[in-house]
């Protein structure tokens, strides 16, 4: 792969536009994303801590813009040594492109969560596989289609997203290709899990054309049955998501008393690697949110710094296809970040609180899917139901016309179903769970 097909600006269906004079077409992608609807929604869609009282814990939006910005800093510091490296690059570009693609495709990174986060993709997938409503479309629906509805994953429908019409977000195959970090299907039996790029899959079968057609342009890496490798970039997507989740999580746990403030200081301190002569200052902070602040700044520099250092070091192999690791996996602060992560899982991620809030949303989320699935079901045979009638009002407009309009497809049917209900906001889905099976009104 090269540099200059890898950083195309080229965008679906149309022909690629100049820049404008104080916007590139990579900053047109991240303005077109922070103003889209999908990504206002994120504000009120759990990060950890569902539903959060206090207003120092992440929702999904904060998180996102943190993501943004780390990797915003990644991109420009890659991208500084690759034109170096690669001058005939440098009349094209410069390492404002690299740090603005990596911040477009990190900021849009989460736009696919469902509501109650990774236990709201369990929820929507446990419905067809453990729910009598979801399982009764098996029959009417491919093998390769079943796969996307009973393996629900947030990665491939934020692409789905990024390139729905009704959108229109139009983004470039640069940004389009940074953000996919995995470049393949989810019916894909010789699918090696060992490889980073293939943990999980990226665009379900209705995106699968529209990914080809980027992956080509991009001139990436094809290993056969619908399957590449990653965009560069996207390993610096993934490690600005790494690096803030695994020390944001563990700042929040620590400011809602889940993790005590000498152990959070000491998990800390494990992965400031360059940093350690600023550790002095701590001392002289009062406050504990402005200690763990500052903790959590140091550490996410040197993190960055060793990122940076283990992807460039590992250009060559990535531009080859032949790297396919996580970056914070290969780290020198890897061993910390895995106590940090262990002992998140212990304390924050299995809090009560966060176990209560998740229970509930595997009852939401599969009591919504049981009535759309329906409601939807009967407009597609044309069956007369008074309840199912006004539940099919409460759609997006247009959706019920799409549905009449394509009669047999059900898989193109529960997808629309499904993109209704996974954007919906945690509270907008309590709250319309509540209505409509007559809890509240």
């Amino acid at each position: 792969m090269n540099w200059k097909t890898l950083l195309s600006s080229q965008r679906t269906g149309q022909k690629p536009l100049p820049s404008e004079q104080y916007r590139s077409a990579f900053e047109q992608d991240y303005d077109r994303i922070i103003f889209s609807h999908p990504f206002r929604r994120l504000q009120d869609k759990t990060q950890v801590h569902p539903l959060p009282e206090h207003d120092f814990v992440h929702t999904r939006l904060t998180h996102s813009l943190e993501v943004s910005s780390v990797g915003r800093s990644l991109g420009k510091r890659v991208g500084e040594v690759v034109l170096q490296r690669h001058p005939e690059l440098q009349n094209h570009f410069s390492l404002f492109d690299f740090g603005a693609i990596v911040a477009a495709a990190s900021l849009a990174h989460d736009l696919g969560n469902p509501p109650f986060g990774h236990a709201g993709e369990d929820a929507i997938s446990d419905f067809f596989v453990h729910h009598q409503g979801g399982c009764a479309f098996k029959d009417n629906v491919d093998a390769e289609c079943w796969a996307d509805l009973t393996k629900f994953e947030g990665n491939a429908q934020g692409f789905r997203i990024l390139n729905k019409n009704q959108f229109g977000l139009k983004l470039t195959f640069a940004t389009l290709g940074a953000f996919t970090k995995y470049p393949c299907p989810s019916f894909f039996p010789a699918r090696d899990k060992k490889k980073r790029s293939q943990k999980k899959y990226g665009f379900f079968q209705t995106e699968a054309q529209i990914f080809a057609e980027v992956a080509a342009e991009l001139d990436l890496i094809g290993w056969g049955d619908g399957v590449w490798c990653r965009h560069p970039l996207a390993y610096l997507v993934e490690a600005a998501d790494d690096i803030c989740y695994s020390i944001i999580d563990l700042e929040d746990g620590c400011s809602l008393g889940l993790v005590s403030f000498s152990e959070a200081k000491l998990l800390f301190e494990a992965v400031i690697t360059k940093s350690k002569s600023k550790l002095g200052k701590l001392e002289g902070i009062r406050s504990q949110p402005e200690k763990i602040g500052y903790l959590r700044a140091l550490a996410i520099a040197d993190l960055m710094d060793e990122c940076t250092t283990l992807f460039l070091d590992h250009e060559n192999e990535i531009l080859n296809g032949h790297f396919d690791k996580a970056l914070c996996d290969m780290c020198p602060s890897k061993e910390g970040l895995k106590q940090i992560i262990k002992i998140s899982i212990d304390k924050i991620y299995c809090a009560r609180s966060v176990v209560e809030i998740e229970a509930a949303g595997h009852e939401v989320l599969p009591g919504l899917l049981e009535e759309f699935t329906k409601a939807c079901t009967l407009a597609m045979e044309q069956k007369p139901s008074r309840k199912y009638s006004n539940l099919q009002k409460l759609l997006p407009e247009g959706m019920i016309y799409a549905i009449k309009a394509d009669p047999k497809n059900y898989y193109l049917m529960l997808r629309n179903t499904i993109d209704y209900i996974s954007g919906m906001t945690d509270r907008h889905a309590i709250s319309l769970y509540r209505k409509i099976k007559g809890m509240s009104l």
